[in-house]
């Protein structure tokens, strides 16, 4: 399968989000690598009609999850209920038993709240009364948090910030790109009239793809370098896990398979770099200062 429905996508997505082709670009690269999207940045950007986007794209199904101080996971996961009829307990399942999720404002839940989706961001799968149940494939978590800065927010431990393949932030619009959403439709309407461009099976196939993109020994020795760099940099709190590392790998196997090539290249891995390694260097929730030091590590680190 080539990249040609997936730069349908991003060119349909760009219709709504003006003047946001990068961040579409490795949002839709997240989601080719099989991982999950950390959406940093004040309100009003697009961070929630970017989750809509990509779920009404390859036509997931979606749940919106509105975190707030006082949500319990069983609103999350789901809850047992006892049927009198049956004299038995039946688990009715909750919002993350969905293809895509929306985890607006994650950061606004208390930390036990937070912890609820490790398991199924992590393994796909859900433990209630001691059953495993599995969720949906494809399976793409998209949460949104604001500045650490506003009043009622809980920083995300670093276990929940590491099961995020990426970071990024939206920011506000250029000038010409606001010009033309102040005087364009609202993008609310404009996601009614959006196309399903391509479906779960295909998306399902793109992963599959990407996932066998080749990937050389000198580029893996390129990656831990990387990876090593950070964890003797005295100026870095906390380096790079091997799960770091393997995430790296497959947003740089998505990124060239997104430009047309069966290998990775040293840039495909420089240009996901940022985005992979900024929340997890322990930098803190500014998301310009975690790519900033990412970039130095790149320039620090050659490319044997």
């Amino acid at each position: 399968m080539n990249a040609t429905q997936a730069h349908r996508l991003l060119e349909q997505a760009g219709t709504i989000l003006l003047g946001k082709a990068d961040q579409l670009r490795l949002a839709v690269c997240c989601m080719l690598a099989r991982g999950h999207l950390l959406i940093e940045d004040v309100p009003g950007v697009g961070k929630t009609t970017l989750a809509h986007v990509l779920a009404r794209l390859p036509g997931l199904a979606f749940q919106r999850i509105q975190f707030t101080s006082d949500l319990l996971p069983a609103d999350i996961l789901g809850v047992s209920i006892y049927d009198r009829e049956t004299h038995a307990f039946h688990f009715h399942r909750g919002p993350v038993f969905a293809q895509l999720i929306l985890a607006d404002e994650i950061n606004r839940a208390t930390p036990k709240t937070q912890s609820a989706l490790l398991e199924a961001m992590e393994e796909g799968q859900v433990t209630a009364d001691g059953q495993t149940l599995a969720l949906p494939s494809p399976f793409f978590v998209i949460a949104t948090q604001n500045p650490s800065s506003q009043v009622g927010t809980f920083p995300l431990p670093e276990s929940q910030l590491d099961r995020f393949l990426m970071r990024i932030e939206l920011g506000y619009p250029d000038a010409a790109a606001e010009r033309d959403l102040l005087l364009g439709q609202n993008p609310r309407d404009l996601l009614a009239q959006l196309p399903q461009v391509i479906g779960p099976d295909e998306l399902l196939q793109m992963q599959a793809a990407c996932a066998a993109v080749h990937v050389a020994e000198p580029l893996a020795a390129y990656v831990q370098a990387l990876l090593a760099y950070t964890r003797h940099d005295p100026k870095i709190p906390i380096g790079l896990s091997p799960r770091a590392g393997l995430g790296l790998i497959a947003a740089a196997r998505a990124w060239a398979w997104l430009n047309g090539r069966e290998h990775v290249e040293p840039e495909d891995v420089q240009r996901v770099f940022p985005a992979v390694a900024s929340h997890r260097l322990g930098l803190g929730q500014d998301v310009s200062r975690g790519e900033s030091a990412a970039r130095d590590l790149l320039a620090a680190v050659p490319v044997s």
